[in-house]
């Protein structure tokens, strides 16, 4: 790490920057009379599009020209008192450092897969814009895989290189026999090891020119691993229509986004999350975006980052908002925090409620999965509706539709569905990968199918139910756990909650509830608190969806971000861990 920290002093010697290209001037002429980078509107698609050269390199010409504020482009922090900030103009360096390693050390092509599994360290943000710029795929991974996973991973996509930690090292060396495609290991490390390539001694003696391809906007970018709700994780191929989303200016609404802002959003590196959230939107913008390595989620190690550092901008899954919530303190103000974004997972209007009580802050919803980024989103201009995920965001039109792609009339139930023809949105996953009759399953009519039950009201505003393959069928009735979970977190005994089905002998699978009890509530007998919270179930919704199981337990399993791991909830439930 020792080496980032000096790199400003590399940069200072080594100050070749007339590589650097600015965007074309086609593109530069969009831009509004504020320094801003390109935009198109909605609906636009330009024939080329390559986020490094047509974004990261246009704010580094911008820097070198004097027409941006001193603001680093990225900051980084750790436990240890480490600190890495960097401009555009050495991201841009440091990028093309990264592309030459990959190309000409690694040997690395385009159109070659590249599996990313790092945490959140600097070089994570070198590698993917490297990736952009040499029009190689990377797929991003959470460090938290085994390594069985990571073994399906790379067979599944013919992998040709991987870059990683040397915490995962000894696995990948153990798999590689049976991974023939895989030619080239990048080591993240202060330590060497045998039979892998050491990137942080390369980028220092690495060449900083480069010239990025000229990626078609339909050329593949990156491939997301879907969650594997249902079976094995599917690619979820996206093309650099992808990086499109934050120039449109209705997503620009979402957040808003200034060159004076500082970014901070809390998403495991291996989420569709962090390439958007981290990297994509915030750059796009021209902000700096914050991260802290954070190796494990510790709620007061967030709230001091937020007291500390000058983050106005904090973007993460509700969890994470809940448990800060769960702090002992009846208020508190962030002295710089302007705008609170979260999603990833149902956010209840209780804690929408407490967040703006306790913090004087509005706390927005956004939508989104690994197959489309944002479908929808509560702009800073709209109302907040409890509740509601918001409205559809361009340049998806969304609706609520029936299993045969129908579209159904407000407030009824159904799949939230994504129209594709005529016209198939740019920003919209390309395909699953190597499973063509995956791809197919999930269009229905002119709809991409997203698997997620909602219903749509009288003024567009959209309300999740659930998953469809997380739909508990209880005697014939269909139930939503979200439906079940929003009731419960009405309840002052409830902190946390998770549903699941349960198997029963007689309905086939009834509904469980795991609940975290609020601490005034820990010493109340068990038994009578079950019986108040499906009475108050069944007085807030319709009776029959009531957990007619009940388990209180200390903590919910949950991923490093925060999300609640509800899958291994479920799986525990039916016997198969």
């Amino acid at each position: 790490m020792q080496w980032l920290m000096r790199f400003r002093i590399l940069w200072g010697i080594h100050k070749s920057f007339h590589n650097i290209h600015p965007a074309p001037s086609q593109l530069r002429c969009r831009s509004l009379s504020e320094i801003g980078a390109p935009r198109w509107n909605d609906y636009e698609v330009p024939e080329e599009f390559n986020f490094a050269s047509c974004v990261l390199d246009y704010w580094a010409q911008m820097e070198k020209e004097g027409k941006r504020g001193p603001n680093p482009a990225f900051w980084w922090v750790n436990g240890q008192g480490d600190e890495v900030k960097w401009s555009f103009r050495e991201i841009a360096d440091l990028t093309r450092r990264t592309a030459n390693i990959l190309t000409q050390t690694c040997g690395l092509q385009q159109g070659d897969l590249l599996a990313l599994i790092l945490p959140r360290v600097p070089e994570w943000w070198l590698v993917a814009v490297g990736c952009m710029r040499t029009g190689i795929i990377f797929m991003p991974a959470t460090i938290m895989l085994k390594a069985k996973d990571i073994l399906y991973r790379l067979q599944m996509s013919k992998a040709k290189g991987i870059v990683t930690t040397d915490t995962l090292a000894s696995d990948v060396d153990s798999m590689a026999s049976e991974c023939p495609s895989l030619k080239t290991k990048l080591l993240v490390s202060d330590h060497s090891r045998e039979g892998w390539l050491d990137f942080r001694s390369l980028v220092k003696s690495a060449s900083p020119e480069h010239t990025c391809i000229k990626s078609k906007t339909m050329d593949p970018m990156v491939i997301f691993f879907t969650s594997g709700t249902t079976g094995f994780p599917k690619m979820a191929k996206h093309s650099h229509g992808l990086a499109l989303q934050p120039s449109f200016p209705a997503s620009r609404k979402i957040r808003s986004l200034k060159t004076s802002d500082v970014s901070w959003c809390l998403s495991d590196s291996g989420w569709i999350l962090a390439t958007m959230g981290t990297l994509v939107e915030p750059w796009t913008a021209g902000c700096t975006v914050f991260i802290h390595h954070l190796p494990q989620f510790d709620t007061k190690v967030i709230i001091q980052a937020l007291l500390k550092y000058p983050i106005n901008q904090f973007y993460g899954a509700p969890s994470i908002f809940r448990m800060i919530l769960q702090q002992d303190f009846t208020s508190i103000r962030f002295p710089a925090l302007e705008h609170c974004c979260t999603g990833g997972e149902v956010l209840w209007p209780k804690d929408q409620e407490e967040w703006k009580r306790r913090t004087g802050l509005l706390l927005y919803n956004v939508y989104g999965q690994s197959e489309t980024g944002i479908i929808c989103a509560t702009l800073r201009e709209m109302k907040i509706k409890p509740g509601f995920l918001g409205k559809a965001s361009p340049p998806y039109d969304v609706q609520v539709i029936d299993d045969k792609g129908s579209i159904l009339p407000p407030n009824t139930e159904g799949n939230i569905g994504i129209r594709i023809k005529p016209a198939r949105p740019v920003t919209l996953f390309m395909c699953y990968e190597g499973n063509p009759e995956k791809t197919a399953e999930v269009e229905r009519g002119d709809f991409f199918n997203t698997g997620d039950r909602g219903m749509m009201d009288e003024e567009g505003y959209i309300c999740f139910l659930g998953r469809s393959d997380d739909i508990i069928n209880a005697s014939g009735y269909r139930i939503g756990p979200a439906e079940v979970e929003s009731a419960l977190m009405e309840h002052p005994a409830v902190a946390e909650s998770a549903v699941v089905s349960s198997p029963d002998p007689i309905r086939g699978e009834v509904v469980k509830a795991f609940i975290v009890l609020t601490p005034q509530f820990l010493s109340h007998d068990k038994d009578q608190l079950t019986k108040e919270l499906q009475d108050h179930v069944k007085s807030v919704t319709a009776p029959y969806k009531y957990p007619r199981k009940v388990e209180f337990v200390p903590d919910l399993p949950k991923t490093i971000t925060g999300k609640i791991k509800r899958k291994e909830l479920q799986k525990k439930e039916k016997g198969q861990m």
